[in-house]
């Protein structure tokens, strides 16, 4: 654990960057629900992205805030640079929330936050391929994670999102 890990307190402790190049630190993410989820173009589970902008459609409005993170690191599954996996997302699945620049999501070169996240619920949680999803409370609290499995528009995800959300 490095001494950043062990001072972060929670999910707003951490910054990705964008796809464009921006600084996007998670506590300006703050007071809203944030479903991370780490993504790849060419992945039997590509498709998700459908599920995950109809997520982020529905609940945007109430404070949900959907954040991809393309990662190469399972299977070589998004090679794409910036600018493709912005193109490829936009044209093939109209995504319009969030995304990062590409990271490292596993093992020990993972980003920080992958790393906490590991610190939060063990080694079972960290993600094993692409599309595991991390539900982030308000508060910045890791309060749920799905593997790549569960579809983005399941019950289960959609009641932890739910559970965090103010009311409508």
């Amino acid at each position: 654990m490095t001494p950043a890990q062990s001072l972060a307190a929670t999910a707003h402790d951490f910054s990705f960057t964008t796809l464009d190049g921006q600084p996007l630190p998670l506590k300006s993410f703050a007071g809203q629900v944030v479903l991370v989820v780490n993504t790849a173009s060419r992945c039997g589970f590509t498709p998700q992205y459908t599920a995950l902008q109809t997520l982020w459609e529905t609940y945007r409005d109430r404070g949900l805030i959907v954040l991809g993170v393309p990662s190469n690191d399972f299977g070589g599954q998004e090679p794409g640079t910036a600018s493709e996996i912005k193109s490829f997302c936009e044209i093939n699945f109209r995504v319009n929330f969030p995304l990062t620049a590409k990271e490292v999501v596993s093992g020990n070169q993972a980003h920080p936050f992958y790393r906490w996240v590991a610190d939060q619920v063990g080694i079972l949680g960290l993600p094993r391929w692409n599309f595991y999803k991390y539900v982030i409370a308000p508060d910045g609290r890791l309060v749920a994670w799905f593997s790549s499995l569960t579809s983005p528009e399941s019950s289960g995800v959609r009641a932890a999102i739910e559970a965090v959300l103010p009311p409508p």
